[in-house]
């Protein structure tokens, strides 16, 4: 399971947030500052490799139970 957060301006993918990378990445100009100002920020990243335990492995239950 992964756990992917990912953050669009004008139908662009800027950034990336991917939990088996455990860091966020830039794919525009923005998109590369704005990932390395939250990968100086420990407790972001903290609190987003967390959203995998929090809200994917809570949920993966309910998904296959609906398939």
């Amino acid at each position: 399971i992964e756990y992917i957060r990912s953050y669009y301006y004008n139908k662009v993918n800027d950034v990336k947030f991917s939990s088996s990378l455990g860091k966020f990445v830039g794919f525009t100009e923005v998109g590369v500052k704005q990932a390395e100002q939250w990968n100086s920020n420990a407790a972001y990243l903290a609190q987003e490799n967390a959203q995998k335990e929090t809200y994917c492995l809570n949920n993966v239950d309910v998904d296959y139970q609906a398939i």
